[in-house]
């Protein structure tokens, strides 16, 4: 984790994560025991090669910058989902990112899960959907973590078919007589040339439903500044989004960051992911700009065993480290987490406690 360790403060602090993809937590030990059940074959002979592949750093872009003939991240990926078929499959996924959770001290999490991933190979919403259910419900019974959870639609894919695989979900959804494993939608995979503004028919499907409202906002892709601008200004019939994931690129525009605030828009930031394209010297002072002009944000691991197995506790370590912050500012991004959460208020409240309690012990406040 470019030569830090999690800190013991750090790694007692309690956390929500509401940025990472649930297929981005794809172990290479798992991947490899599924693809072998599946019989889905790997482009690794061995073990180790596959645990080798995991080592590259994922950082270029063929529509910015050209084919190097290096694998892009997206397209990395979007290989590891090959090997989920069965609903025990999904199922393994999410209780084995559930069980890092616990050991990080997550009390609650809102992964993100691309269903449109799947559905082309044949493999039925309700088999991903139950699978993930399974393990929402097994995490917070047996292992204490709770989780929401939000159905991305594929911003290079057709929105008719995000729309279909939406409508597809619809039962999981947490809604009147859904079964309640998604509370939100969100907007993920490659932006290139994918504004905000043309899933305005999805984001509208899904609020009449009562669902949230969350989108990327890449760093520094093309045309990134404006797409932000859409996020808070245009979508959702002006509304603006309920949160940006990313969205560093705020800071390139005084008035971006005057909407942020005006509006209550809070980001999800994932410094890691951005740790691979800009350098320490040049990313960090940005997040300390933002959390000195009071935008509110929240840390999170976004992919992290694609990302050099940095998760959650590592991310947050970065910041403490590099954006020189205080035990109590590094609470502070902690409640900022809670507060940006759709949890429900009782479990709310109790995280609010939790955090109240740890701050007394750790801060004497």
């Amino acid at each position: 984790m470019n030569g830090l360790e999690v800190s013991p403060f750090i790694a007692s602090l309690p956390k929500v994560e509401l940025h990472v993809h649930i297929e981005g937590t794809l172990s290479p030990s798992l991947r490899w025991k599924l693809a072998h059940r599946n019989n889905v074959p790997l482009p690794y002979p061995t073990y180790e090669a596959l645990l080798e592949s995991y080592n590259v750093l994922y950082n270029h872009r063929k529509e910015v910058n050209g084919d190097n003939g290096a694998p892009t991240f997206l397209e990395t990926y979007f290989a590891g989902t090959q090997v989920l078929c069965q609903e025990e499959d999904f199922y393994e996924l999410g209780m084995e990112f559930l069980q890092k959770a616990k050991e990080m001290n997550v009390r609650y999490v809102e992964p993100f899960f691309d269903l449109q991933a799947y559905l082309p190979r044949g493999i039925s919403a309700e088999t991903v959907c139950e699978g993930y259910l399974r393990a929402q419900k097994e995490g917070a019974e047996r292992l204490g973590v709770h989780s929401n959870w939000i159905m991305c639609f594929i911003r290079d894919q057709p929105v008719e078919d995000g729309i279909s695989a939406y409508k597809a979900a619809q039962p999981w959804a947490k809604v009147a007589g859904g079964k309640g494993l998604f509370h939100a939608v969100g907007l993920a995979a490659n932006e290139y040339d994918r504004p905000p503004l043309l899933f305005e028919t999805a984001y509208e499907m899904a609020q009449k439903d009562g669902l949230h409202v969350t989108m990327h906002c890449d760093v520094d892709q093309k045309d990134a500044v404006d797409h932000v601008h859409e996020a808070i200004f245009s979508v959702c019939g002006g509304a603006g989004t309920e949160r940006i994931d990313h969205g560093l690129n705020v800071i390139d525009r005084p008035e971006l960051i005057e909407g942020l605030k005006k509006r209550g828009i809070p980001l999800t930031l994932c410094p890691h992911a951005y740790h691979r394209r800009q350098a320490t010297e040049v990313l960090f002072p940005k997040l300390r700009r933002l959390y000195d002009e009071g935008v509110k944000f929240c840390i999170n691991s976004d992919d992290p065993t694609y990302m050099h197995n940095v998760w959650i506790d590592g991310a947050m370590e970065k910041v403490y480290r590099y954006c020189h912050m205080t035990e109590a500012d590094m609470i502070r991004l902690a409640r900022y987490g809670v507060e940006m959460c759709w949890a429900d208020e009782g479990l709310k409240q109790r995280l609010e406690q939790e955090l109240d309690d740890f701050e007394a012990s750790v801060c004497g406040g």
